[in-house]
């Protein structure tokens, strides 16, 4: 892929050019010096911790065949409806012939394809075993900077949520499925630390209101008050996203979540240590090509070699590459 003008390329999708967003993130999901590019001329351009008025994000998970991307596409038109503009980020498993994303699941929000308030875009997880491709956080800022006023990031089940998509997002939504377990299998999962919101989702079919009381059940035994302002206590909600019954009310408990953010300082804490972490798997990352770098030297051979014969413990054949190259 030929390298672009970062600057340019912004100014571009900005004004509107859905082409230059487009090859902006493949440049992003390609890494490298080209995304690094794009990322320092992002500086600025996307809001700091404290601006919510800027592309506020909102994951969506839970299992394979749970109704993420229909429910999805119910949430985009209720956003259309509001005038707002919205970005999918649908995080999807990599082909094993090509390394990109299998699109399948994308059909199902083909309502909005040619609308021009919404940008749809999938994303490989190219192995990534939390379900959240390593250049979604710099995609997700990349949308905001563009003027995207909600960017939801649709990841891919993978028998068990995903729990990296509730370190990406502002409010995250588990999508469940009548019939889908007890308390006991969602205690075990994580759900309660992860969700903001519970979706019971294709509640036209039976089981659905023993859903909603397991899930109770199981934020009960969690321990979190039902009373307190200044804590949130997931709500549990029903849902059937095909006809849109019940979406209205996930939209609005996503607003109430977002208010109750910005008012007890949640969000700004949210996206300080999503900032932090992000810096730390960037530094986790370089420091690993160095490491591969140095592994790979004549002498990194000649250690290996000692250690294969016995002659040297790997402990010090470590210590000797890093003190040759600190």
């Amino acid at each position: 892929m030929a390298r672009i003008d970062p600057d340019d390329a912004l100014d571009a999708a900005r004004a509107g050019d859905r082409a230059a967003l487009a090859r902006l993130l493949s440049q992003v999901e390609r890494g490298g010096e080209a995304a690094r590019e794009i990322g320092r001329a992002l500086g600025g351009l996307a809001g700091g911790v404290a601006d919510d008025a800027v592309g506020y994000t909102v994951g969506i998970t839970g299992a394979p065949g749970a109704g993420k991307s229909t429910l999805t596409n119910a949430l985009v038109g209720l956003l259309r409806g509001r005038d707002q503009r919205v970005a999918v980020l649908a995080i999807d498993p990599s082909s094993p012939f090509s390394g990109g994303a299998i699109l399948g699941d994308r059909v199902r929000m083909g309502d909005h394809a040619l609308d021009p308030g919404v940008f749809i875009r999938s994303m490989a997880t190219r192995g990534h075993l939390g379900g959240l491709a390593v250049a979604a956080p710099e995609a997700v800022r990349l949308l905001a900077a563009v003027g995207f006023d909600w960017v939801i990031l649709e990841t891919v089940g993978v028998g068990q949520v995903e729990v990296d998509v509730a370190g990406q997002a502002d409010t995250t939504l588990v999508v469940v499925n009548p019939g889908w377990g007890d308390a006991v299998q969602a205690a075990k999962a994580g759900l309660t630390e992860i969700a903001d919101v519970f979706v019971v989702n294709k509640a036209d079919r039976p089981g659905a209101a023993n859903a909603v009381r397991d899930l109770d059940r199981m934020l009960d035994m969690s321990g979190i008050p039902s009373d307190d302002p200044n804590l949130w206590r997931p709500p549990v909600l029903s849902a059937t996203a095909t006809t849109g019954d019940g979406v209205v009310d996930v939209l609005a408990e996503v607003d109430q979540h977002r208010a109750h953010q910005e008012r007890t300082g949640g969000l700004v804490e949210r996206r300080r240590t999503r900032a932090a972490d992000e810096i730390t798997r960037l530094v986790a990352a370089r420091l690993l090509q160095q490491a591969r770098a140095l592994t790979t030297s004549s002498t990194a051979t000649d250690l290996a070699n000692q250690v294969a014969a016995g002659t040297l413990d790997p402990w010090t054949a470590a210590d000797h590459l890093l003190t040759d190259h600190p």
